[in-house]
């Protein structure tokens, strides 16, 4: 029987990430094409600065080279461009008169560089910076002439920049902004990357409106808007990117800037997809790699025919090396536009923090010169954490030179370390302990981590010095689940998240079940992961309920008693996302003398003299345990913010059928009160949680 057809058209990083995963998930599904307009294999092109400054070939940055097509039986057609589709016949035409038919097609063409309609762009020697033909082209250039002008003072335009200086010609940038990288940075962070640019060769002229470019037979210059001008032999347009969608909307693809999709990347043609910079999602077209590799992610499931997730859109950042300089950015920058709650500089290691918020909570960071704390600060504007979290990080005296090393010893293994790609803590720690990775190189090509735009090589040399130490923690005994597998609980959920895996029948083909249907200890714990409660019996488990016990009301709703009531309402509200791993049973007092058997729940609040009490870890039946003390809180909000992050993280870390008080002398009473009474993991631990109790109101005393 013949395999369906997939064409992929555009053989850049976004689609061929979504090509791996495709691969990854139904390796013998397809017969697969790939059409790429440029003559070489699939590259990064993040990196394609490198090229240019030289020291860096096309080999130092291919992806996957001739031999991977050829390996996966994929048909790679390169030099080749799509003009139009014929979506009623499923065809795709070539320039070169290629007819392609096509069961799936996914259209992944990204971006050309935008050149302006400014008069004289046409002319010779004036060039883009966007493929590695740009970079040889631009590399000729620069054997011939002496003077460069950039037009563009962004990101890829100081890179650009970056490479001529390296090539010996001076350079000089030309913005129209009155800072650098004004989309991504504040003034002073604007102020300090131009200050240590020109120490390193580079001129600029800003808040400059061009004109024209001047030159009789090629160009010789640029004229300003207020009649100055600026002698160049050479002209490098770095003003922007503008998505490759002129064949799609030719052939009644719905196109707006870009290709527009929906939550599943779908256009509004049957089986017809879009994924990367030439996808517009919710009236957004991403130009950074974590969002296109997200979108890739989602796609490949679809076009797999298996369960999804909708594609609700990213959280952009850029975390990039601008000539040698580290630079973090996300969310609220600008300045004015949200409030300042922290500002740092240190002149004597050259960094500069700024964090803003909005109603109190994080929504936007710079960082200038140390970046390793950018995918946590990330983590928090994800969460939309409140500004206290940030205290505790501030206040913890850490000594000059060893942030990374501290941000790396605090992360968890689930925390993201590489953006890009979504590699986690944990998995370049088992990269070091179980596979032997004793250099980044070796970290990297394993894992992915800082393959991408190298932003978060610092954090991952900081984990890999940790782990070769022997700093990370030896995982505790995982003992198989059953005969069933030899994967342990820890190791089940680990493999589930990695692979994307979200029914049991999944798990079981992915991970080599050795028993077709499993057993009726390995299907409930599957059907527990992969958050699949009902599985295929239509009935759900008695462990995953959640009960609390309060005493009895003996007044209104503004005494103790009532209060206790409401109390029990909020917290079973906020809860009712959760699948829990196992029965959990709770008490909330109002009264110290109230029958409500507190010390021996699962977990349990109690009136006291100094506010609320929370206790954790009691067992009714054999054998008996009593609840330990966790926290005392003068608040009852806070109380209760404690009791649902305890559960909302024995949610995350404890086994299937593990009751709490298992789960939590495994995990250590001491290392509990640390973590539940630290803000910042709090927030984290309640983020889970957010969407689904979105606008809680205080309950107030």
């Amino acid at each position: 029987m013949a395999k369906p057809k997939l064409v992929l058209v555009g053989n850049g990083m976004a689609g061929i990430r979504c090509l791996e995963e495709i691969l990854e998930l139904a390796p013998d599904a397809f017969e697969v094409t790939v059409i790429g307009k440029e003559p070489t294999p699939n590259y990064n092109r993040i990196q394609l600065s490198k090229v240019l400054q030289g020291g860096t070939s096309l080999q130092d940055i291919i992806l996957n080279d001739w031999s991977w097509y050829a390996e996966r039986g994929i048909r790679l057609l390169t030099g080749e461009s799509v003009v139009r589709v014929r979506t009623g016949e499923r065809r795709v035409e070539t320039e070169t008169g290629l007819r392609l038919d096509y069961d799936k097609l996914i259209l992944a063409t990204g971006s050309s560089a935008f050149v302006p309609p400014l008069p004289g762009a046409g002319k010779p020697g004036v060039l883009a910076f966007r493929t590695i033909e740009d970079c040889r082209q631009i590399m000729e250039a620069a054997a011939q002439y002496r003077k460069a002008a950039v037009l563009g003072g962004g990101l890829l335009g100081l890179e650009a920049a970056r490479g001529l200086l390296n090539l010996g010609m001076e350079v000089e940038v030309v913005h129209n902004s009155p800072f650098l990288m004004n989309r991504q940075l504040d003034r002073m962070s604007a102020e300090l990357l131009r200050t240590a640019l020109e120490e390193q060769g580079m001129r600029f002229r800003l808040g400059k409106t061009t004109n024209r470019i001047f030159g009789r037979k090629r160009a010789e210059g640029l004229l300003f808007a207020d009649g100055t001008k600026l002698d160049a032999d050479l002209i490098v347009l770095s003003v922007g990117i503008s998505p490759n969608v002129a064949f799609a909307k030719a052939s009644g693809i719905e196109t707006n800037r870009a290709v527009i999709v929906n939550d599943y990347m779908e256009t509004n043609v049957p089986d017809v997809y879009a994924v990367g910079e030439c996808a517009e999602h919710r009236g957004i077209a991403y130009g950074l790699v974590a969002p296109l590799y997200e979108q890739g992610k989602v796609l490949a499931r679809v076009v797999c025919g298996l369960e999804a997730e909708p594609y609700a859109g990213s959280m952009p950042y850029a975390q990039l090396k601008v000539a040698g300089i580290n630079v973090f950015s996300a969310g609220v920058v600008r300045d004015g536009e949200a409030n300042t709650v922290l500002q740092a500089y240190d002149g004597l290691r050259g960094t500069y923090k700024r964090v803003t918020a909005e109603n109190g909570r994080i929504a936007g960071v710079v960082l200038y010169g140390d970046t390793d704390e950018g995918q946590t600060l990330l983590g928090h504007l994800k969460r939309r954490s409140k500004v206290e979290a940030l205290a505790r990080a501030q206040s913890s005296g850490a000594p000059a030179g060893s942030a990374g090393d501290a941000a790396a010893a605090a992360m968890a293994d689930a925390d993201t370390v590489c953006g890009c790609n979504g590699v986690c803590k944990g998995a370049i720690v088992r990269s070091v302990t179980e596979d032997g990775s004793d250099t980044i190189e070796l970290v990297r090509e394993r894992t992915k981590a800082s393959s991408s735009c190298g932003g978060c090589s610092g954090m991952v040399a900081a984990i890999l010095r940790a782990a070769l130490a022997g700093a990370a923690s030896a995982a505790p005994p995982d003992p198989a689940l059953c005969d069933c597998t030899p994967l342990g609980h820890r190791a089940l959920r680990l493999a589930l998240a990695e692979k994307g895996l979200r029914t049991p029948a999944e798990a079981m083909a992915e991970l080599n079940w050795r028993t077709a249907d499993g057993c009726v200890v390995c299907k409930s714990a599957l059907r527990y992961y992969t958050r699949d409660p009902m599985g295929t019996s239509g009935a759900a488990h008695d462990e995953w309920l959640f009960s609390i016990q309060v005493g009895e009301v003996r007044g209104g709703s503004g005494s103790r008693e009532g209060l206790a009531a409401g109390m029990a309402a909020t917290l079973s509200r906020r809860l009712a996302d959760a699948a829990l791993p196992s029965r959990v049973q709770a008490a909330i007092a109002g009264l110290a003398d109230e029958p409500v058997g507190l010390l021996v729940r699962d977990i349990g609040l109690a009136r006291a003299p100094a506010g609320w009490e929370l206790y954790a870890g009691g067992h009714a039946e054999r054998p008996v345990k009593q609840a330990q003390l966790i926290a005392v809180e003068p608040s009852a909000d806070t109380a209760l913010e404690m009791a649902e992050a305890l559960l909302r993280w024995y949610r995350a870390e404890a086994d299937y059928g593990e009751p709490v008080w298992r789960w939590l002398e495994r995990t250590g009473l001491s290392a509990a009160r640390e973590r539940l009474l630290d803000d910042e993991a709090r927030e984290a631990m309640l983020a889970e949680g957010v969407a689904a109790s979105d606008g809680r109101a205080a309950i107030g005393i």
